[in-house]
């Protein structure tokens, strides 16, 4: 059930099961009720905003959604074709792969992708085992019609392995550009907050060893706000800490995940929220810095799948920087 595609009508379903109002939650103990109290007041694009009135829409046919954010209703009901016939009614032009093909190959795939309106314009998949499997990756990659390809994850408290897979990024970016293929790294918190030895971070690895000129960030804006406050680094303004962080990094940011968060409190990893109903002010981070593409992301949706999107979405188009 995709609840009518009422973007308004799924957000307020998503706020009364979770007993809110638009953007009233509590920025964590550091803003107090006089903080709450104007991100209460605040609907999208208006919270931080200085004299500049904001103007600046999403471009529509730059906004995405990742596919993980609709797993459950993937491998259960409705079931994947229905689940992405739904997302492009919605109006989403782009999605991002995630999770396999679904008994398809990547030709099939392109072609169901085209007979609904849409595009995967981008994919999560992990460093290649083999050069074999980094050109079947790449030339699946090309053959469903994508510009970007994107690490998503990785985890390791040793600098000697983040060094390693900044050289083996390096090389697939190399291979990926002559595929005319975009090639990136996504991130989490733990970049930003593992000590690899002498105060040294994954992050200051990757942004030191990933060559600018072949591999770019997609930078997962709740995560990389959850690192600026569980590191203390960005407690005092978390989006300021994003800002900066884009800012500071020799690599193009082309991607951004919009994935909301609950509270700015410290140490309180997972609690994702609908896009609009958390305290994150995306239009403070977007006015400073465009991309690409606004893929929207809830790794646990406030109260399905579907739903989610069509917040999502909604809140997107509505946006104003």
């Amino acid at each position: 059930m995709c609840y009518g595609y009422d973007g308004e009508g799924a957000l307020r379903r998503s706020l009364a099961e979770r007993g809110m109002s638009r953007r009233n939650v509590l920025r964590g103990a550091l803003f107090g009720t006089a903080g709450a109290a104007a991100l209460a007041t605040a609907g999208p694009a208006t919270a931080g905003r200085g004299a500049r009135p904001p103007v600046r829409p999403v471009p529509p046919g730059k906004i995405s959604i990742q596919l993980w954010t609709v797993r459950d209703a993937l491998w259960g009901a409705p079931g994947f074709d229905s689940t992405l016939t739904s997302i492009a009614e919605m109006g989403y032009p782009r999605v991002e792969q995630a999770l396999g093909y679904f008994g398809r190959s990547a030709a099939d795939l392109r072609a169901f992708y085209n007979s609904i309106g849409i595009r995967a314009t981008s994919s999560h998949d992990g460093i290649s085992a083999t050069p074999e499997d980094l050109e079947t990756k790449l030339d699946n990659a090309k053959t469903l019609g994508q510009k970007y390809i994107v690490v998503p994850y990785l985890a390791s408290d040793a600098l000697s392995e983040w060094q390693t897979w900044a050289e083996q990024m390096n090389v697939e970016a190399a291979a990926a550009k002559k595929h005319g293929l975009r090639y990136g790294y996504h991130n989490h918190a733990h970049e930003f907050t593992t000590d690899l030895g002498g105060g040294v971070t994954p992050w200051d690895v990757l942004t030191t060893e990933l060559d600018p000129e072949l591999v770019h960030l997609e930078v997962d804006l709740y995560w990389v706000v959850t690192g600026g406050i569980n590191s203390r680094a960005g407690l005092a303004d978390p989006e300021q800490f994003a800002i900066d962080t884009i800012e500071a990094a020799p690599q193009k940011v082309r991607q951004y995940h919009v994935k909301d968060k609950a509270t700015a409190a410290p140490d309180t990893d997972g609690d994702h929220v609908d896009l609009g109903t958390g305290f994150i002010e995306f239009d403070r981070i977007f006015a400073a810095h465009t991309v690409e593409e606004y893929i929207v992301e809830n790794d646990t949706p406030d109260v399905s799948p579907l739903q989610t999107a069509q917040v999502g979405y909604s809140y997107l188009r509505k946006l104003r920087f």
